[in-house]
């Protein structure tokens, strides 16, 4: 089975990663938590946490980075203390906890693959984030010539250590919320196969979102830029997989 590590970015959720972090530690999982600069009273929490159990880590980010730094600390992290694999899962609550069996089995399936979740949305889903993730669906299937990728933008997924960290250790993906999208288009550019796996996403009332409209659509916005032209270099080899790979 392969060794792995929860890794949850987590900046000012309190409240919440306790029922996360209960979560993954009932499904087996050592858990890797990334303060990616939070206040006294969220850093308490997670000390707390850690304190309890173990199995439960707090790695500390100095000041507010983003939330792709954050992913990004916890990966290289959980590679170094041994993993093969990282589960990363948000810190709010949004994702559905129910689901980590099934990204855990499929995994032990498809050990060589990126399980990645397939968002389904319900009537509390705000109508601006439908908009710009349609926008990202269409730019992400031109910046990859292929319908590949469903949904870029979902933080529920489990990476493989080995070609993720390499990755990361050629390039210097986006910091905040533009870090989901670039990392999938980038492995998919690699031929890194991924599993898809259809999971809720919820918008429990009084729960805090840290997406600032304007700046993280802007920095998506210049991701998708930059992709395309990433494309262009890339697109002879990735036209020639197509025809490899008839269908795709």
């Amino acid at each position: 089975m392969p060794d792995v590590c929860a890794v949850i970015p987590v900046y000012e959720h309190g409240n919440a990663v306790g029922r996360v972090v209960s979560a993954v530690r009932a499904n087996g999982l050592d858990c890797l938590l990334v303060d990616d600069g939070s206040g006294v009273g969220c850093a308490r929490a997670l000390d707390a946490l850690a304190a309890a159990d173990p199995a439960v880590r707090v790695l500390r980010l100095s000041e507010n980075r983003g939330k792709g730094a954050a992913v990004q600390a916890g990966l290289l992290a959980a590679g170094g203390g041994g993993y093969d694999h990282a589960l990363q899962i948000d810190a709010d609550g949004q994702h559905a906890l129910a689901d980590i069996p099934r990204f855990l089995a499929e995994c032990r399936s498809h050990p060589e693959a990126m399980i990645c979740g397939r968002p389904v949305f319900g009537a509390d889903t705000p109508g601006s984030r439908l908009f710009w993730r349609h926008l990202t669906r269409f730019w992400v299937w031109v910046n990859t010539l292929s319908f590949d990728i469903p949904d870029a933008m979902c933080g529920f997924r489990i990476y493989p250590l080995g070609p993720v960290i390499a990755l990361l250790r050629r390039n210097r993906l986006g910091r905040r919320m533009d870090f989901d999208i670039e990392i999938l288009v980038r492995l998919h550019w690699s031929g890194l196969p991924m599993r898809w796996l259809d999971t809720q996403i919820s918008y429990p009332p009084g729960g805090e979102s840290h997406f600032r409209l304007w700046l993280d659509n802007v920095l998506i916005t210049r991701v998708h830029t930059l992709l395309f032209f990433g494309m262009l270099v890339r697109s002879p080899r990735l036209l020639a997989r197509k025809l490899v790979r008839p269908g795709s």
